[in-house]
């Protein structure tokens, strides 16, 4: 269709808009000797960003609503089986119909093994097509299922609008991009959630071209560019109201110099989220990149789930602390390539553990907490107060890390410690049982907690029995 016309439609969208539904149908009679609506449609798509439209499920398309965005989230059971599927049609593409079997099944389950080494030992990895293919076939669920789960700590605050324009900054092969769908759209599933996301993503790999295998399968108002550029060399165009790190900021040279460049492209009131994994070095690292950027250079506010409850102190332990949800269940393709091996749990990924932090530039925190003295002790200040008792005020930074092994016990943080704290439940009372039964994140006031040193962890024990008592902050 000549420019022309293509602006006829734009026009004839415009003046209808907010009066009525936008029905293809109609607008292709504003058009200037016709125009089948089939091509309307497809024009009113390629401007919807511009518009500010959403297409409904009858064809229709409507401004996308003002009210905020309602989530309705309820957990990760599993990855969902229509990108699943068209994960593994890549895999039959790529290796055939038997691509779990013989030589080719040995060769992925080698790579998955291969890349957890590296991981681990921090070496630099190169995401070929066969490297990206064996990194998905492990890592897309649970990648999947933590930024889902990091979005909606955003979600349910209100900080995710209907009208959300995301970069996603070493976007992989598809994890985020489908989470961020789904928690927003509803899922390709979902016709009737109104609401309208621009995506663009980086990634200079060749993961990129397992992502756009995937892009496909998420709404028509998922609207996606991929960028093959690196995190160090893109160029963010306009702003952003969510920013992406998942996974990535371990494998970027200078972590903090690159997110902090970003908070550049970052709106007014918009969001900076990072996931990593829960394992200790990139737990860590992600960690120290969000003090650098937050305490050592003050170009963002840490809004969760790490606290700052002292005016002018920052912690400096080493900062290791993860979030965990339940286990997923492993989806076809997983169970598929641990059939044929002795150890088929170096293949299943069911765990979802990550760490993650959300920066913000406004000030804004989740839990706006001042601490002056004579409320409470700082932990900065626990090598003062061994054997006695004291109160505090924490946030509850894991889930019970005694695996049942011993009395529950859980880190925590106020912001200002230099050491590592545990809480330790020694016993539960109805005063106190709120330790346990707390969220990741959430403040907590402890009163009367033992302080002890624990020579075996070199960290700090905050002894919680029956003279304490546990009360949200």
């Amino acid at each position: 269709m000549p420019e022309s016309e293509r602006q006829q439609v734009v026009d004839g969208a415009k003046y209808i808009r907010g009066v009525r539904p936008i029905d293809p149908e109609e607008i292709a009679t504003y058009v200037e000797g016709g125009a089948h609506p089939g091509v309307v449609a497809r024009i009113l798509r390629d401007a919807a960003t511009d518009l500010d439209l959403v297409e409904r499920a009858d064809g229709t398309f409507v401004p996308v609503p003002e009210e905020p965005l309602t989530p309705s989230f309820d957990g990760v059971g599993g990855f969902p089986a229509t990108y699943a599927d068209a994960f593994e049609e890549r895999l039959r593409d790529t290796y055939g119909p038997d691509w779990h079997t013989g030589d080719t099944g040995d060769a992925i389950r080698e790579r998955i093994r291969r890349l957890k080494t590296d991981y681990y030992w921090r070496n630099d990895v190169a995401y070929d097509e066969d490297v990206a293919l064996a990194y998905a076939c492990y890592h897309l669920p649970d990648t999947y299922a933590a930024v889902s789960y990091a979005l909606d700590e955003l979600g349910r605050d209100g900080l995710l609008d209907r009208r959300l324009r995301v970069l996603d900054v070493g976007a992989g092969v598809g994890g985020p991009a489908l989470a961020v769908n789904d928690y927003v759209l509803g899922g390709a599933g979902d016709p009737e959630r109104e609401a309208l996301v621009e995506y663009d993503a980086v990634e200079p790999s060749d993961a990129a071209a397992v992502l756009e295998d995937l892009l496909p399968e998420t709404g028509p108002n998922f609207h996606s560019t991929v960028h093959r550029e690196t995190a160090e060399d893109f160029e963010p165009s306009g702003e952003y109201d969510l920013i992406l790190f998942a996974n990535v900021l371990n494998e970027l040279d200078a972590p903090a110099d690159t997110a902090a460049r970003y908070l550049d492209a970052l709106a007014d009131d918009g969001t900076m989220l990072a996931v990593a994994p829960a394992d200790k070095e990139t737990s860590i690292a992600l960690r120290q990149a969000e003090r650098t950027i937050a305490d050592e250079r003050g170009a963002a506010t840490i809004y969760a789930p790490m606290p700052r409850f002292w005016s002018a102190q920052a912690p400096t332990d080493r900062g290791w602390s993860f979030d965990e949800r339940p286990a997923l269940d492993a989806p076809a393709f997983q169970e598929r390539l641990a059939a044929d091996t002795e150890d088929p749990g170096a293949v299943l990924r069911r765990a979802v553990r990550y760490s993650w932090t959300a920066l913000r530039t406004d000030g804004r925190r989740r839990f706006d907490i001042s601490l002056t003295r004579g409320r409470a002790a700082p932990l900065a200040e626990s090598d003062r107060h061994v054997t006695d008792r004291v109160d505090f005020v924490v946030a509850k930074a894991s889930h019970d890390l005694s695996e049942g092994d011993g009395h529950p016990l859980f880190k925590v943080s106020d912001g200002s410690e230099d050491t590592e704290h545990y809480a330790v439940l020694v016993d539960s009372t109805a005063l106190n049982r709120l330790l346990a039964d707390a969220g990741y994140g959430d403040p907590l006031l402890v009163e009367n907690a033992l302080v002890l040193w624990n020579d075996d962890e070199e960290a700090y024990n905050l002894v919680v029995d029956g003279e304490t008592v546990v009360d949200p902050a």
